[in-house]
C-alpha cells in the first residue's frame, strides 16, 4: 500500500499564480477489497458444508447403512444447527472482534467435516454436522458483518455482497466435489467430499490473520489509533478516513464503549428508542421475507418442479438444475456492480417486481396445464419462469438483504442484530424447505407458487414503504436517516 504521499494536502492559491492546482485526484482503494474478499472466502465454506451432502449421502448410505430418515435428518438439520452459530456470532464478534470471530469460524469448518470424513457411525456424523452448523451460522453473520465495517462508503454495496456470491461459488464447489469423487470406492468417496472441505479452513483461517481489525470495532473497544491507522489504509481518501473516524468516534460516545456499547446495555435501546426498534424490525423483516418467498424451495426441488412441468428426462432435468446454479451465481454479480451506482433500493424493487410477476406466470401455468406431461412448449415456459424467478431474487433480493441489514444496524449492536437477522433467515430457510412437499401436495403446486407470489408482492410493498436510500451514506449516517442515536 503506496504511502500518503505530502502533496495530497491541498496548496492554497499564491498572488501572481497562473491558476490555483487542482485537488488530488481521488484514488481508488483496493486493500479493503482484498480484505473483504478474503473475509468472505468463510462463506465458501458454508456453501460448501450445507450442499456437499446431496451427493454424499448415496455412498453413506450404502458404506455406513444410513437409513432415508437419518439421511433426512443429516441433509436438512445444518439449518437449525447453523442457528446456535447465527446467535453466539454477534456475542463473540462483540467481545472477541469481527477478525478473530472468522477465525473460529473456520476452525468449526475444520473440526465438524474432519469429524464426518472419520465417522463410523451416525452419532458421530450429527456430531460432525451440528459442529459444522454452527461455523455456517457464524460465517452468516460475520463476513457481511466485517465488509460493511472495513469498507468506504463508496464500495460498500459490492463489497457486502461478496458473501452472497461466495455462498453459491461454495455449493456449486461441493457438486463439482460430489461428482469428482463419486468414481472411487464406496468406503473412500464420501469421506474425501468432506475431507475436501477441511483442508482450506487452514490457509484461511491464517490468512484472515494478516487483515485489520473492524475499525469501528477498535473504536468501540477505545482503541482509536489503531482505527484510525486501519481507516487511512481503507479509505479513498486522507479526508474521508478523517471524517469516518469523526463519525465512528461520535457513534461511539453516543452509545458508550466497551460494554456500554455492546451487550446488555445496547439492548436496552431496543424497550425505549423507536428508531432502534425500527431498525430491528426492518432487519427481522427483510430475512423473513427473503426466505418465505419460496426461493430455497426452487433451488432445492427445481428437478422436482420441472418434472411436474413436462420434463422427462433425468438427464435433462439434472442438466437444467446446473443452469439454474449458474443463473443464480451471475445475476449477484450483476447486484455486485450496480449496488452502488444505482442504490440498493430501486434494485430491491425490481428484484422483488420480478420475483412476483415469475410466480405469478410459473403458478398459473401449473393451474392451467396440469397433467400436460409431454408438452414441450409448457416445459419451455416453466424453465423460463423459474430461471426469471432465481434471476429476479439474486439481482437484488439475494445479496442486498444482506447488504442493507449489516449497514443499517447501530454499531453498537451490529454484530448480536445480525446474529439475529441471520437465526431468522435460517428459519425461515428451514420451514420453507421442509413444507414444500407437504405445501404443494395439499394446495396444488400451482397454489404453492400463487402463495409463494403473494408474500413476494407483500415484500414488493415492504421495501417500498419502509426502506429509504442507504447507497453513498457512510455506517454512522444511517444512525441519523433512522433515528437510532
Amino acid at each position: 500500500m503506496a504511502q500518503r504521499p505530502d502533496a495530497e494536502a491541498p496548496l492554497l492559491g499564491k498572488p501572481g499564480a497562473a491558476s490555483p492546482p487542482s485537488p488530488p485526484a481521488k484514488r481508488t482503494n483496493k486493500y479493503p477489497f482484498f480484505c473483504a474478499v478474503l473475509a468472505s472466502m468463510t462463506s465458501v465454506l458454508a456453501g460448501y458444508n450445507v450442499a456437499v451432502m446431496s451427493g454424499a449421502q448415496i455412498f453413506m448410505a450404502e458404506d455406513l447403512g444410513v437409513t432415508d430418515a437419518q439421511v433426512e435428518v443429516l441433509s436438512g438439520v445444518i439449518n437449525v444447527y447453523s442457528l446456535v452459530g447465527a446467535l453466539l456470532a454477534g456475542w463473540t464478534s462483540d467481545r472477541l472482534g469481527r477478525r478473530l470471530t472468522i477465525v473460529l469460524a473456520n476452525v468449526f469448518f475444520l473440526v465438524g467435516p474432519l469429524a464426518m470424513t472419520l465417522a463410523g457411525g451416525y452419532a458421530v456424523l450429527m456430531a460432525g454436522r451440528f459442529v459444522a452448523g454452527v461455523g455456517v451460522g457464524y460465517a452468516f453473520v460475520i463476513a457481511p458483518v466485517y465488509a460493511a465495517e472495513i469498507a468506504p462508503a463508496s464500495s460498500r454495496g459490492l463489497l457486502s455482497s461478496l458473501p452472497e456470491i461466495f455462498i453459491n461459488s461454495g455449493v456449486m464447489l461441493s457438486y463439482v466435489a460430489n461428482l469428482v469423487f463419486s468414481g472411487l470406492p464406496v468406503h473412500l468417496s464420501w469421506r474425501l467430499m468432506f475431507a475436501a472441505g477441511v483442508v482450506p479452513t487452514v490457509f484461511l483461517a491464517a490468512g484472515v490473520l494478516t487483515m485489520p481489525e473492524s475499525p469501528r470495532w477498535l473504536a468501540m473497544k477505545g482503541r482509536v489509533a489503531e482505527a484510525k491507522a486501519v481507516l487511512d489504509k481503507t479509505s479513498d481518501t486522507p479526508a474521508e478516513a478523517e471524517q469516518r473516524l469523526l463519525e465512528i468516534e461520535d457513534v461511539v460516545n453516543g452509545g458508550g464503549r466497551s460494554g456500554e456499547g455492546s451487550g446488555g446495555g445496547a439492548w436496552k435501546e431496543v424497550a425505549t428508542k423507536a428508531g432502534v426498534r425500527r431498525v430491528l424490525a426492518i432487519v427481522l423483516t427483510l430475512q423473513f421475507f427473503q426466505q418465505s418467498s419460496g426461493i430455497d424451495s426452487v433451488v432445492l426441488y427445481g428437478p422436482r418442479v420441472l418434472a411436474m412441468a413436462g420434463v422427462t428426462s433425468n438427464t435433462l432435468l439434472l442438466s437444467l438444475n446446473v443452469l439454474f446454479g449458474v443463473a443464480k451465481a451471475g445475476s449477484i454479480l450483476i447486484a455486485m456492480a450496480l449496488a452502488d451506482r444505482v442504490g440498493r433500493r430501486p434494485l430491491l424493487l425490481v428484484s422483488t417486481g420480478g420475483m412476483t410477476a415469475s410466480l405469478l406466470v410459473l403458478g398459473s401455468l401449473f393451474a392451467a396445464f396440469t397433467g400436460a406431461k409431454d408438452d414441450a412448449a409448457v416445459a419451455a415456459v416453466s424453465f423460463a419462469a423459474v430461471v426469471a424467478f432465481v434471476v429476479s431474487f439474486s439481482v437484488g433480493f439475494g445479496p442486498l438483504a444482506w447488504v442493507y441489514s449489516s449497514e443499517i444496524l447501530p454499531l453498537r449492536l451490529r454484530g448480536q442484530g445480525a446474529g439475529l437477522g441471520t437465526a431468522m433467515n435460517r428459519i425461515t430457510s428451514g420451514v420453507v424447505t421442509m413444507t414444500f412437499i407437504s405445501l404443494y401436495q395439499a394446495i396444488t403446486m400451482a397454489g404453492a407458487f400463487y402463495l409463494y407470489a403473494a408474500i413476494a408482492a407483500a415484500s414488493f410493498v415492504f421495501v417500498y414503504a419502509c426502506l429509504p436510500e442507504t447507497r453513498g451514506r457512510s455506517l454512522e449516517d444511517m444512525e441519523e436517516l433512522f433515528h437510532t442515536k
